[in-house]
């Protein structure tokens, strides 16, 4: 019996499952290049948009007409910056653990639906100044869910889809198209915002479209559903830990009383030591919860420690070439363009 017959809901018989709503059923050999399809544009278009925005920002505040280097507006610079991608590395383990409980179809088609409708209402800011600016930064974080719900469960997906001898290839063209989508919102975000600002939100809407019908017409649910209890405290301790240290980072590189970094902001601190107690708590509590949102015993595995390390030296490599590119599309690239 292959892994993708053991993997399924019990009582959906191959038959009935054929019959489906879908286009092609979950047992057809075609489906898992269906799946694997869908879930490669879904993720490349959320890791598109943690970054499109970093080399807009110039013509976004352009457009709703506030300058973010004025001391009062700082605040909503950072925030533009920093909102999507922390919502997204807050959301995503718990998110993932929800589709193993209520269906990772299910999660992921909801995320698809939500981006989609989030990039409409983005594009459509009917504001200025400071209420434009926390119009765009509110509907960015809900977006962040969506794309949140996008990737934690478009792997889970493929690995109910794919045989085991294919899933390392399935999820290594999906991981490829992540890291992909994080330069590519680079510069679409560049290019899209000489002709007008809105224009980085109006791209992901046919995209999002067309993807949010196809999943919802093709993909099924082929993997045992879990019930469990979500892991409460350590969503919460995880959540407040990591937002107050990157809160604290971030805010520690703006000027403060006379200094050209903020590091002595007794906020900053706070922030800092305060995240970084926090998470230190969030450890305590998943060792102890019976169901933990994140079980740290995966990492006496050395093979799942090691890779773990590679996939984060690889991603501060990614932000030092990415670095680059914001300086050179900031500085000189847009400039050029007026």
């Amino acid at each position: 019996m292959t892994t993708r017959e053991t993997d399924r809901i019990p009582g959906a018989s191959a038959t009935g499952r054929h019959r489906g709503r879908g286009w092609i059923g979950a047992d057809h050999p075609g489906y898992k290049w269906v799946a694997l399809t869908n879930t490669t544009v879904g993720m490349l278009i959320a890791t598109i948009n943690s970054s499109i925005v970093l080399i807009s920002l110039p013509g976004i505040f352009t457009g709703i007409r506030l300058d973010p280097l004025e001391p009062a507006n700082v605040s909503y610079l950072l925030w533009m910056l920093m909102g999507y991608m922390l919502v997204t590395a807050v959301l995503v383990v718990a998110l993932g653990r929800l589709g193993d409980m209520m269906g990772r179809v299910r999660i992921y088609n909801a995320g698809f639906l939500i981006f989609t409708i989030t990039s409409v209402i983005l594009s459509l800011d009917p504001f200025h100044g400071g209420s434009g600016a926390l119009w765009l930064i509110g509907w960015r974080i809900v977006q962040a869910v969506g794309g949140s719900m996008l990737m934690a469960n478009s792997a889970a997906i493929l690995t109910d889809a794919f045989p085991a001898r294919q899933r390392g290839m399935a999820l290594g063209v999906n991981m490829v198209a992540g890291i992909a989508g994080s330069f590519l919102g680079l510069v679409l975000g560049g290019v899209l915002v000489t002709w007008n600002w809105r224009s980085i939100f109006w791209v992901n809407v046919p995209i999002g479209l067309i993807g949010t019908v196809w999943a919802y017409k093709s993909l099924h649910e082929t993997g045992i559903r879990r019930p469990g209890r979500m892991d409460w405290w350590g969503n919460i301790t995880f959540a407040i830990g990591l937002t107050a240290l990157l809160a604290g980072i971030t805010y520690g590189i703006q000027p403060y009383g006379g200094h050209t970094m903020g590091w002595t902001n007794p906020w900053v601190l706070a922030g800092l030591i305060g995240g970084a107690v926090m998470l230190a708590v969030f450890c305590v509590v998943e060792a102890k919860v019976p169901e933990p949102m994140f079980p740290l015993r995966l990492f006496r595995d050395a093979a799942f420690a090691g890779g773990n390390a590679a996939t984060l030296l690889g991603a501060i490599a990614r932000g030092g070439l990415q670095f680059m590119l914001i300086i050179w599309l900031q500085g000189i690239w847009l400039p050029l363009h007026g």
